[in-house]
């Protein structure tokens, strides 16, 4: 049975409880975005990630009456011109049976509110480029889209063999 068009929306933080609903979402995410191939999170790296002794991620789950209906996940960026912190938003999804119903709107909302609460001027994301119905969202809320720049990643073995390249061991500068 569908959900009631009426049911409130609530924004609260992720817990460990939470991990293995996260983990059902990413893979609904997934895909959604036609990317279950790439999908290697476990239970145990998302602990670590979100919850461990240092935390790199937090996460946000949407709830409309009893029903969980979304999650984002953010983390802290910086912009060296600008000199500001922000954050980067990672992945808002919302199940399909709770879109167009404010749960999107929720989560972006209580991202930006924590983005602000901890002093941050930037909030960014990214969305592929066939998904309409995320940048049509994102457009009725005031997102500029940044068509000028484009994303670069290296991961796995192109990573190793890059850091293996380097003389300098970075770490952080003694105070």
């Amino acid at each position: 049975m569908p959900p009631a068009e009426n049911q409130r929306v609530t924004v609260r933080a992720a817990g460990p409880r939470d991990t293995v609903l996260l983990l059902e979402m990413f893979g609904e995410l997934a895909d959604y975005e036609q990317l279950r191939h790439e999908l290697q999170v476990t239970e145990e790296l998302l602990n670590e990630a979100l919850f461990g002794e240092r935390p790199t991620a937090e996460a946000l789950i949407a709830e409309r009456g009893t029903a969980v209906a979304g999650y984002a996940v953010f983390y802290r960026t910086f912009s060296s011109f600008l000199g500001i912190q922000g954050v980067w938003l990672e992945d808002l999804f919302v199940r399909p049976e709770h879109r167009k119903a404010g749960v999107g709107k929720a989560l972006l909302a209580a991202v930006a509110a924590y983005t602000h609460e901890r002093g941050g001027k930037r909030l960014e994301w990214s969305a592929l480029n066939w998904n309409e119905l995320a940048l049509g969202f994102y457009s009725s809320i005031g997102a500029k889209r940044m068509d000028e720049w484009i994303t670069h990643r290296m991961i796995g073995e192109d990573l190793t063999r890059l850091a293996g390249e380097s003389t300098a061991h970075p770490t952080r500068p003694r105070r």
